[in-house]
C-alpha cells in the first residue's frame, strides 16, 4: 500500500485509476473479467499517459472492453476494428492502439479486415478473446468451435473445419504472434506487455472461458491437476519441457516434432525455442489437436514469433515527406481533376 501511496505521490498511474465508473455486464464467472483486471493492472506499467491510450472493438461479449477502461475507445462495427485501428494509427501515430475482438469478431466477418491488418503491419496491438463459441447471440458455433461441436445452431454437431488462429497469423505475415489464457494471471500479464513493446501489429491470442455456453472448453489447459501434462510455455532460449515434474520434452528429427523422455533423454538434445524462426514458429502453431489424446503434442503458450518490420504508419509519413521534398505542397484541385477527368460540352 505504502509504494501505491508513493507512486500516486510521484504522478505515477495506478491500476485503479484505469478503472472507469461503468457497470461492468459480463455473465458472473465469465474469463473477461481477469482479462479486463490483467490489461488494468499492466497499463500502469506501459509509461503511456491515458490520454494517448485507445481501446478500439468490434461486437461480441469482448467488444464491451472499451466501456470499462478509463481511456480514450470507442465500440465500432462488427469485425471492423481492425479497419477503423489502422485509420486512427495512420493519422496519430503516436497513440497507443489496442484491438479488442473475438473469435467471432476477429475471424468470421471481420476475417479480412485482420489478414490485412496483419500484413500491413500498423503498430497496433490486437487481443482476441477465443472462447470457441458465439456468446453474445447466446451460443451459436464460432470459426473455432472443433468439428461436431453441438451448439443451438449445429445441434447435430459442426461439420466446419476450425481456423488455427495464429497458423493463420503466421500466414498472414504477422510480427508478433502469441497466446495466453485468462486462468493465468502472471503469464497473461506478461504476454500483454510483450504485445505492447513490439513494434508492430502484435497478435495475441487468449484463451477465454465462456462458463454459460462453452464451459470447460480450455480446462486440460487452465485446471491444475492436469495442467501441466497437456501445456507447453515458450521461453526464449529455452529447451521445450513439460509434464507433471517436466519429465517430458519435445525433440526435432530434421523438421519432424518428437515427444520424449527426459529419463532416456539429455535436455541438450531438446528443441531450443527461438521467436524468431519462422519455420519452428509455423510448427509449434500446428501443435493444436486435443493434447489429451495419446500422442498428441502438448498445446503451446507464450510468443511464439517476432519480427522486426517497418510499419505501415512510419511508410506513410515517409512516403509524403519524399513527395513533399522532390514535388514541395500539392495542389488537391489538380489532383482531383488530373488525367483521368473530361468535360462534357
Amino acid at each position: 500500500m505504502a509504494e501505491v501511496i508513493e507512486n500516486k505521490q510521484n504522478g505515477v498511474l495506478t491500476a485503479k485509476e484505469f478503472v472507469s465508473g461503468q457497470e461492468v455486464r459480463w455473465c458472473p464467472g465469465c474469463g473477461d473479467y481477469s482479462i479486463l483486471k490483467q490489461m488494468q493492472s499492466v497499463l500502469p506499467q506501459l509509461g503511456v499517459s491515458k490520454e494517448d491510450i485507445v481501446f478500439i472493438s468490434g461486437i461480441g461479449c469482448s467488444s464491451r472492453f472499451p466501456y470499462y477502461l478509463d481511456t480514450f475507445g470507442m465500440h465500432s462495427i462488427h469485425g471492423r476494428a481492425p479497419a477503423i485501428a489502422s485509420g486512427l494509427k495512420s493519422t496519430r501515430p503516436e497513440l497507443s492502439v489496442w484491438v479488442i475482438t473475438g473469435d467471432g469478431d476477429a475471424l468470421s466477418i471481420g476475417g479480412n479486415h485482420i489478414i490485412h491488418s496483419l500484413r500491413r503491419n500498423f503498430d497496433i496491438n490486437v487481443l482476441m478473446f477465443n472462447n470457441e463459441i458465439y456468446g453474445l447471440t447466446k451460443g451459436q458455433y464460432s470459426p473455432t468451435s472443433p468439428v461436431k461441436k453441438v451448439t443451438k445452431s449445429t445441434p447435430f454437431g459442426s461439420l466446419d473445419h476450425p481456423f488455427n488462429p495464429l497458423a493463420l497469423v503466421l500466414g498472414a505475415d504477422g510480427t508478433f504472434v502469441a497466446r495466453a489464457m485468462d486462468r493465468d494471471p502472471k503469464h497473461l500479464q506478461q504476454m500483454i506487455l510483450r504485445a505492447h513493446q513490439h513494434k508492430g501489429t502484435s497478435f495475441l491470442e487468449v484463451y477465454q472461458n465462456c462458463n454459460i455456453f462453452n464451459d470447460g472448453a480450455f480446462f486440460s489447459f487452465t485446471e491444475k491437476d492436469v495442467k501441466k501434462k497437456h501445456t507447453l510455455f515458450l521461453e526464449e532460449g529455452q529447451p521445450l519441457v513439460f509434464g507433471e515434474n517436466e519429465e517430458k520434452g519435445v525433440k526435432l528429427d530434421g523438421f519432424t516434432p518428437v515427444i520424449v523422455d527426459l529419463d532416456s533423454t539429455s535436455k541438450n538434445e531438446l528443441w531450443i525455442h527461438d521467436e524468431k524462426d519462422y519455420i519452428k514458429s509455423t510448427i509449434l502453431s500446428r501443435f493444436f489437436e486435443d493434447p489429451s489424446v495419446e500422442g498428441n503434442f502438448p498445446r503451446p503458450f507464450g510468443v511464439f514469433y517476432v519480427k522486426e518490420r517497418n510499419t505501415y504508419e512510419d511508410e506513410i509519413c515517409n512516403q509524403v515527406e519524399q513527395m513533399l521534398t522532390v514535388k514541395g505542397k500539392g495542389d488537391l484541385d489538380k489532383l482531383i481533376a488530373g488525367n483521368e477527368t473530361w468535360v462534357i460540352e
